[in-house]
């Protein structure tokens, strides 16, 4: 990928929407990722430079996700 310009970051308590299993899902920021860890139930692969979100839907579940599968709303 390599050009990050298009990314945006997010913050804790930022509402998102992505695609989940066919339809889209809506929820919040819990938290940014910058490390390995364990997280919504799986390792997560994430550093500084590829950070990952860990977001909790409406409905209540967690995931993590790529910036890029993330849009605010």
């Amino acid at each position: 990928m390599g050009d990050h310009a298009f990314m945006t970051d997010f913050t804790k308590g930022d509402r998102v929407r992505w695609s989940s299993h066919g339809s889209t899902a809506t929820g919040e920021v819990v938290r940014r990722i910058t490390a390995s860890t364990e997280a919504a139930g799986r390792t997560v692969r994430a550093s500084s430079e590829e950070p990952q979100y860990l977001v909790r839907s409406d409905n209540g579940g967690e995931a993590v996700h790529r910036p890029e599968a993330l849009t605010k709303i």
